[in-house]
C-alpha cells in the first residue's frame, strides 16, 4: 500500500521534473522473477530505475537507514520501506554478505524483481569498475532467474558531490536483453564460475552504458583516491587489494545495497 502510494507520487514527480528517457522496457517481464544488474553512478539510481518500471523493484539498503533515532529517522525508515528497500546489517562483512544473498533469493522466489549493483558501491569517477562476484552471481545461480543488464546514464551529473541543488537534466536508462545462466545452476560455490558470470554481466552493462571499463574494484579505487588526496601511498594497479574477498559472500553486502 505504502509502496504503491510512494511509487505514484515519487515516480510521477521524477518523471515530470527530470523526464528520464528509457530504452529496452520490453525486456522486463510483465510477471515472474528477474534480476536487474545495474551500474551505479548516483544515490538516485535506486529511484530513477523503479520510476520508469510498472513493477516493484526491491534493492538492499544499509540497515542504518532503518534504525536512525528521532522523527527524521522514522520518516527515513518509512520512506525506504515504502520504496521497496530491504535492510541488511553490514556490521559483519561475511554475515552481511550472506544476508544480502538470502534476501535476494527470497525476493526472486516470490516472483519479484531484485535490483543489485555488481560494482558494490558508486563509481568514484563515472567509469565502470570490476563487478564483485558474490551476490549477483550467487542469487542468479541459486534461482535460475534471468539477469537483465541495466545502464544508468548521466545520473551522476544531476547532483555531483558537494552540490545541494540538483541540476535539471534528463538521465537515461538502457535495459538489455536477459542473460540466462541456468546452465551453471548448482555451481554457485565455484569461484571461477562466479567470476565468469559476473564478468559476462559487466561486459553487457559496458556495452549498454558506453562507459570506460576499469579492471579494479571501485572500493579499491576510492581508497586509492582518498590516499592520494591525503598525500599517502596511492597503491598499485590491479584487480583488487591483498585480502580482498574474491568470491562467496565477500562483497555481497556492498554489491546489493543503496549508496556507498
Amino acid at each position: 500500500m505504502l509502496y504503491g502510494a510512494l511509487k505514484v507520487s515519487l515516480g510521477a514527480g521524477l518523471k515530470l521534473v527530470f523526464r528520464p528517457w528509457v530504452e529496452g522496457l520490453e525486456h522486463v517481464p510483465a510477471e515472474g522473477p528477474a534480476i536487474l544488474a545495474s551500474n551505479h553512478l548516483s544515490f538516485s539510481d535506486s529511484f530513477f530505475l523503479p520510476a520508469v518500471l510498472d513493477r516493484k523493484v526491491t534493492f538492499i539498503a544499509k540497515a542504518e537507514y532503518f534504525t536512525s533515532p528521532g522523527i527524521k529517522g522514522r520518516l527515513t525508515a518509512a520512506f525506504f520501506r515504502g520504496v521497496g528497500q530491504l535492510p541488511v546489517d553490514r556490521s559483519g562483512a561475511k554475515g552481511a554478505g550472506e544476508a544480502a544473498i538470502q534476501s535476494g533469493i527470497e525476493v526472486i522466489r516470490r516472483g519479484e524483481l531484485f535490483g543489485i549493483y555488481p560494482e558494490g558501491t558508486r563509481s568514484p569517477d563515472g567509469r565502470l569498475y570490476r563487478g564483485k562476484p558474490g551476490g549477483l552471481a550467487r542469487v542468479a545461480l541459486a534461482t535460475g532467474a534471468p539477469v537483465l543488464p541495466v545502464a544508468m546514464i548521466d545520473t551522476e551529473k544531476i547532483q555531483p558531490p558537494g552540490k545541494v541543488v540538483p541540476r535539471l537534466m534528463r538521465p537515461g536508462i538502457r535495459i538489455g536483453a536477459p542473460l540466462d545462466f541456468r546452465r551453471y545452476m548448482g555451481l554457485e560455490s565455484d569461484r571461477y564460475i562466479l567470476r565468469s558470470v559476473t564478468d559476462e554481466v559487466m561486459y553487457a552493462i559496458m556495452r549498454l552504458s558506453g562507459q570506460e571499463y576499469v579492471d579494479v574494484y571501485a572500493t579499491v579505487a576510492k581508497r586509492q583516491l582518498a590516499e592520494q588526496a591525503a598525500g599517502g601511498p596511492a597503491g598499485g594497479p590491479g584487480g583488487g587489494a591483498p585480502g580482498e574477498p574474491e568470491g562467496g559472500a565477500g562483497g555481497a553486502a556492498g554489491e546489493a545495497r543503496t549508496g556507498g
